[in-house]
């Protein structure tokens, strides 16, 4: 089954609650949350009060993306805050085993994430505590960015190795190349511009969810 998690780091953050509906009414599944620190990527996005404000108006699942520093330090309020699932990168300052124990406290999914530049047998040592691992098919940090073609292999070499996982890619995926990482076998589908920067998010959305199959 193919999980469409559009991001809204591409919406419009006047209009958050109407943009949500829109995509969630056409069938997305999840709602992609990036959440950024300045300091693991240059940028700085949203915190644990924009996912409670996203959590009062939708029950679907809040996949929160934690590109930061210090995972650790800040995991838990974004639980709190109702998050669904929580990323992890490997490349940052991870105490992963209390990340692992503090996501099974709160009964919720964890995921692991890999950047371009890194190999993704890094993953492998999670594969026993993850519910999901994440490859990055841009340099994180900022939206509408062009997609990395070697992430295909990273995807290949993930389903093979873990044919009952969840894989998700995000970066760079629009119409024209989802059904390549879809046959690889990337089955959770991160969008922001792709979806939010079309004149109608909610058609889109729909063009994405009839292209997967």
């Amino acid at each position: 089954m193919i999980i469409l998690a559009p991001s809204i780091l591409s919406a419009d953050f006047a209009n958050l609650e109407r943009d949500i509906k829109a995509v969630t009414d056409a069938g997305a599944q999840y709602i992609h949350v990036d959440v950024m620190d300045g300091h693991f990527v240059p940028n700085i996005t949203m915190g644990p009060c924009v996912v409670s404000s996203i959590r009062k108006i939708t029950d679907k699942i809040l996949d929160v993306h934690l590109m930061i520093e210090n995972p650790n330090q800040y995991a838990e309020a974004f639980l709190k805050a109702g998050a669904d699932i929580i990323t992890v990168h490997h490349e940052s300052n991870l105490m992963f085993d209390d990340i692992v124990d503090l996501v099974k406290r709160y009964d919720r999914k964890l995921c692991v994430s890999v950047n371009p530049e890194t190999d993704v047998t890094q993953l492998d040592r999670y594969a026993d505590y993850a519910d999901m691992f994440l490859i990055m098919s841009v340099h994180p940090g900022f939206g509408g960015q062009s997609f990395i073609e070697s992430s295909i292999d990273k995807i290949k070499y993930l389903r093979k190795k873990y044919p009952h996982m969840n894989i998700e890619i995000d970066g760079g995926i629009k119409l024209d190349n989802l059904s390549k990482v879809v046959d690889a076998g990337a089955n959770v589908i991160v969008a922001g511009s792709a979806i939010f920067d079309t004149p109608d998010p909610k058609l889109t959305v729909s063009k994405f969810l009839e292209g997967a199959l």
